[in-house]
C-alpha cells in the first residue's frame, strides 16, 4: 500500500461572509480578496508542509493545477515540484497534474515534465487530467464538446515525443509542429508513470483500463459517494478482462487525527467549514457547460462533486458531524482512524491513497501533528495491505533512484 500526501494550497484569507457577498470561489473571484503577503506565506507554509510529509516517509507529495480561483493556488503545479525536487530526496514528486489540454503546444508539457524527471533523479509521476470545466472552458476558453479530442491529442504528442528517439513531425487537428525535439527527455524509461485524475466520466474508465494507466478519483465527498465511482472502474476492468490490480486505482482522501472525536472536533471543524462553505462556493453555472460531459457519462445517472457542491443551497451549509458522518473526513484517535482507513482501502479497491492532511484554513502546526501522527502511527499499521500485487504505476527503475 502506498501514501502520498496531497496539498490544494487553498487562500487561506478568504472573510467568514464569502459565501454570502461572493458568487463564487472560481473562474469571477473578485482579485482584490488576494493579498499578495498573505499568499507568500502561504505558499512557504504549504511547502514546509509537502517537505515535512516526504521526509516522514510518505511514498510521494502530490500538487496540482487549477486557475482564477481561491481553492487552489497553484496555476503552475511545476514550479512547486521544482522546488520539491530540490528539497526533498525519496518520496515521488506526484504532479497531478498538467492539463494537457491547456498547453499550446503540449510539448511544453514534455519538456517540463522531462525537466522535473530529471532534477528529480526519476522521480515524477505525471498526471494528465482533462481539467476542470472552471479551468478550461472559463479560465482559459477551450470549447468543452472538442476538449477532450484536444486532450487526447495532446497525450498522443507527449508520449511520442518521450519514446522517439528521432526528431519527427506531428500534424494533428489542433497542433501541428514540424520539428518535436523535446529536451530534455525523462530519466524513466520508457517514461515516468502515467496517472489519471479523473471524476465520473465513462471514457476515462475506459481508456485508464486499456491503456494500463493509473486512475486516480480526487473525491472531496469521501469515501460512501466515491464508492459508486470505483465500482464503475473495477467492473470496466472486468469487462476489458484485465487483473483487478489495487494499485492501478488511486483515491484522495481527507483525515484528521487528534486523541479524541472531541479534540478532533475542536482542532479541525473551523477548517472543513472554511472548505467546504468556502472553498467548494461555485457558481452553478460553471461547472457543467453544455458539451464538457459526453452523453454516455450523462446516461449513467453519475453526478459531478463538484456540481453537487455548488447546487447545494446556501441555507444548508453542513457542519463537523455532517462531514464525519458522511465519511467526508476521517476523523478520530489514531487507532480510530486506523481502522476506518483500512475499511475503505478494502472497499475501494486502491492501492494508492492520497491524503489531505491540509484542508481549508488549517494552521502549519495543526497540519504538520495530523501529518506526523499519520506517519507514526497510521501509516505503518496498513502498508502490507496488497502486498501479493506487484505495483506497476510507480517510479520506473533508474541507476539514479535505484527503485
Amino acid at each position: 500500500m502506498k501514501f502520498e500526501f496531497f496539498h490544494l494550497m487553498p487562500y487561506p484569507g478568504l472573510p467568514d461572509d464569502f459565501r454570502e457577498k461572493h458568487e463564487s470561489v472560481w473562474v469571477t473571484l473578485d482579485s482584490r480578496l488576494f493579498d499578495p503577503a498573505v499568499g507568500g506565506s502561504a505558499y512557504h507554509d504549504y511547502l514546509d508542509e509537502l517537505e515535512y510529509a516526504a521526509s516522514m516517509g510518505f511514498d510521494g507529495v502530490c500538487v496540482n493545477e487549477h486557475h482564477a480561483n481561491g481553492y487552489g493556488l497553484m496555476p503552475s503545479p511545476n514550479l512547486m515540484a521544482a522546488t520539491l525536487a530540490r528539497n526533498t530526496k525519496d518520496a515521488a514528486i506526484v504532479v497531478m497534474g498538467n492539463s494537457l489540454a491547456l498547453y499550446n503546444p503540449p510539448i511544453r508539457v514534455a519538456e517540463e515534465f522531462g525537466m522535473l524527471d530529471v532534477l528529480s533523479g526519476g522521480r515524477l509521476v505525471a498526471g494528465f487530467p482533462v481539467g476542470t470545466a472552471m479551468d478550461t472552458t472559463y479560465a482559459y476558453g477551450q470549447v468543452p464538446i472538442t476538449l477532450r479530442d484536444k486532450y487526447m491529442e495532446a497525450h498522443d504528442l507527449v508520449v511520442r515525443a518521450w519514446t522517439e528517439p528521432d526528431v519527427f513531425s506531428f500534424n494533428g487537428k489542433f497542433t501541428q509542429v514540424r520539428y518535436v525535439n523535446a529536451l530534455p527527455r525523462p530519466l524513466q524509461k520508457p517514461h515516468p508513470p502515467i496517472w489519471i485524475p479523473g471524476g465520473t466520466s465513462v471514457e476515462t474508465w475506459e481508456w485508464c483500463a486499456r491503456t494500463d494507466y493509473l486512475y486516480a478519483y480526487l473525491s472531496y465527498f469521501g469515501y460512501k459517494q466515491g464508492m459508486r465511482t470505483m465500482q464503475g472502474f473495477w467492473e470496466e476492468v472486468e469487462r476489458q478482462g484485465r487483473e483487478p490490480n489495487p494499485y492501478q486505482a488511486g483515491f484522495l482522501q481527507f483525515v484528521a487525527i487528534a486523541d479524541t472525536d472531541a479534540q478532533a472536533e475542536k482542532d479541525y471543524a473551523e477548517a472543513a467549514d472554511y472548505f467546504y462553505n468556502r472553498c467548494l462556493h461555485i457558481a452553478p453555472r460553471f461547472v457543467d457547460p453544455p458539451g464538457y460531459r459526453t452523453l454516455r457519462t450523462v446516461e449513467t445517472g453519475l453526478k459531478s462533486q463538484v456540481k453537487a457542491a455548488a447546487t447545494k443551497k446556501k441555507s444548508e451549509p453542513l457542519g463537523w458531524k455532517d462531514f464525519v458522518e458522511r465519511g467526508y473526513i476521517i476523523a478520530g484517535s489514531p487507532q480510530s482512524v486506523r481502522q476506518q482507513l483500512e475499511e475503505v482501502i478494502k472497499k475501494l479497491r486502491v492501492g494508492h491513497m492520497m491524503l489531505l492532511l491540509h484542508f481549508g484554513n488549517l494552521s502549519k502546526e495543526t497540519t504538520m501533528n495530523n501529518t506526523r501522527l499519520f506517519a507514526t502511527e497510521v501509516m505503518p499499521h496498513l502498508k502490507d495491505i496488497w502486498s501479493e500485487y506487484e505495483d506497476r504505476w510507480w517510479l520506473r527503475p533508474t541507476t539514479a533512484n535505484g527503485a
